[in-house]
């Protein structure tokens, strides 16, 4: 699979939002490893291969709807989200995985291509403890064809994230 480099926020791949919230947050140098695939990296797997990295070395943006209020979840690309541990996490009665049109609505990014910030609206964020094992993990930039790498700690500071255990656990 090729891969574009980016030099530049038109040349990057990434959506021009997400190449705007980088510049407006002082990490326009990113735009510079943003790396655009032809054939897409819309999964988590996808994204892995693409790269010729590890699974859990991806970092999804997961949309949940916690009583009806919308908020992401940051997960590491090998494991799934304990919806109950997020229902406890924030107190509600009830959290569902947000549809597509909620997801886009709330991001302004299609399902496949939500970064962990530089959204439409702003959202309460969840990131879950095991991003911080990796020195770099690689998030979308907006699209579902463009990824992006950052240090997950500060991943989780730039996008406004409480670290929790949200992980399900294999029995």
């Amino acid at each position: 699979m090729t891969t574009t480099p980016a030099t530049d926020a038109e040349g990057s791949g990434a959506h021009p939002r997400f190449a705007e919230a980088l510049s407006d947050s002082g990490l326009g140098d990113l735009l510079g490893r943003v790396r655009r695939f032809p054939d897409g990296t819309r999964t988590a797997a996808e994204a892995a291969a693409a790269i010729g990295c590890e699974l859990s070395r991806i970092c999804k943006s997961l949309i949940f709807a916690a009583d009806g209020v919308p908020v992401l979840v940051l997960m590491d690309g090998a494991s799934r989200v304990d919806v109950e541990l997020v229902r406890r996490e924030l107190g509600a009665a009830k959290v569902t995985r947000a549809d597509a049109d909620v997801v886009r609505e709330t991001t302004g990014y299609a399902i496949g291509g939500v970064p962990p910030f530089g959204h439409r609206t702003r959202t309460r964020v969840l990131a879950d403890r095991a991003l911080l094992r990796h020195h770099e993990v690689w998030a979308a930039a907006g699209n579902p064809h463009a990824v992006f790498p950052m240090a997950p700690e500060a991943l989780v500071e730039r996008a406004g994230a409480t670290l929790v255990d949200v992980r399900e656990r294999s029995a």
